[in-house]
């Protein structure tokens, strides 16, 4: 008799769907934990002026993996944070700046091309034993109180402990599994570029407020015949996006200059720039049976505030610290014991950086007021603005 599909499926202890940066971190994070693992999924192609500023626990967590090393030459450290509001509000305050030696850091974090890191990643999963990496689609779940059973693509079919849902924001593994999502689309756009600049950035990154959205530059470390770099993402308008997205470089650079108050010089477009639609989007629940979702598939809202990929990293660590010793990573009372560790991070972050965006575009008084006080406060008052540093890099709420 041919054995069945279940029979037939290869057993493994993790399953992780989705090969993006927090797949591949948890990944190779349950392999180091000892774990038998498989990665599923074509890797991501990624450009388009797109970076990644990774905070200092991010950094520790991508060392802990082994993975830190191969970048760390091609990131730029981010020694202070800017905020000028420009939105034009009788309330505006002055601008504030933050430095990471106030809270005894070197740096906040560091600055990286979203493609470097990608590709490092991809290198470690490559060489990590116990990890096997398919690159086919999962065609099919099945989720059991048991175990999981995958079939790919290709025929081959896995049983699994544990599916790790890294899958992205469409995340077919979640839909599998029944879990609701809400998602919010923004009337925005943003715009990611790599730029050259003729002033150096000193290691700061300048985020200006305005009526449309945040527009920011990080630091990038040098290239040749580019001493000084920066990435950008600047929230706009859909109409204002569309229009800027037919401009050539040169005119879009010359944009980009005036909208940054010429701090930078003169600048030069790099490479290919992306734009991107802005929605938020949450889920119900972030476990199922035999199922924890991570990253984008969890939570996704705009590029603000250096969130993304640090709390899908946050999501990885806290997955493999409540699953990869309990015996059964797939279990019910660790899948729940992830959920429970999570909840208020990824409330609070998604809160607040939904709340900031709200708050830029509403044109309206008493909220102007709000947002002007709170930034003033901020600049004059040292233990408020060092509480405010330390959560933003090393959150309480993550613990």
């Amino acid at each position: 008799m041919a054995p069945t599909r279940s029979e037939a499926a290869e057993a493994c202890d993790a399953f992780v769907v989705g090969a993006g940066m927090a797949g591949l971190a948890a990944a190779i994070g349950f392999a180091r934990a000892g774990l038998r693992v498989v990665s599923a999924g074509a890797p991501e192609r990624l450009g388009q002026g797109r970076t990644v500023a990774l905070l200092g626990p991010s950094v520790d967590f991508l060392e802990s993996l082994g993975v830190w090393p191969a970048v760390e030459a091609r990131a730029a450290p981010m020694r202070g944070l800017r905020i000028v509001d420009d939105t034009g509000s009788l309330f505006a305050p002055p601008p504030i700046e933050f430095r990471a030696r106030e809270i005894g850091r070197d740096v906040f974090g560091w600055n990286i091309e979203n493609a470097a890191l990608a590709d490092a990643l991809g290198a470690a999963a490559a060489t990590q034993p116990g990890l096997v990496r398919v690159e086919a689609d999962v065609a099919a779940f099945e989720f059991a109180p048991a175990r999981a059973t995958l079939t790919l693509a290709d025929g081959r079919a896995f049983a699994a402990a544990l599916v790790v849902g890294a899958d992205g924001r469409a995340s077919p593994s979640r839909r599998a599994a029944g879990i609701s999502v809400g998602a919010r689309r923004y009337p925005q756009r943003a715009l990611t570029v790599l730029i050259a600049h003729a002033r150096p950035h000193g290691d700061v990154s300048t985020e200006f407020h305005t009526r449309q959205g945040p527009f920011t530059l990080v630091p990038l470390p040098a290239a040749p015949g580019a001493p000084n770099r920066s990435s950008l993402v600047w929230a706009m308008s859909e109409a204002e996006a569309n229009r800027r997205a037919a401009l050539d470089d040169e005119s879009l650079a010359r944009e980009i200059e005036r909208q940054a108050r010429s701090l930078l010089g003169a600048m030069r477009i790099e490479g290919e720039r992306g734009i991107f639609p802005l929605a938020r989007q949450s889920v119900a629940r972030l476990v199922a049976t035999r199922l924890a979702l991570v990253g984008d598939a969890a939570h996704a809202f705009p590029p603000i505030g250096a969130q993304g990929l640090n709390l899908g990293l946050r999501d990885v660590k806290a997955l493999i610290a409540a699953t990869a010793t309990s015996g059964d990573p797939g279990a019910d009372a660790a899948l729940e014991a992830y959920a429970r560790s999570r909840a208020a991070d990824v409330l609070f972050r998604t809160a607040a950086v939904a709340g900031l965006n709200r708050a830029l575009l509403a044109d309206c008084a008493p909220i102007d007021l709000a947002r002007g006080l709170g930034l003033a406060a901020l600049g004059a008052i040292g233990p408020l603005r060092r509480l405010t540093m330390r959560e933003g890099v090393a959150p309480l709420l993550a613990d």
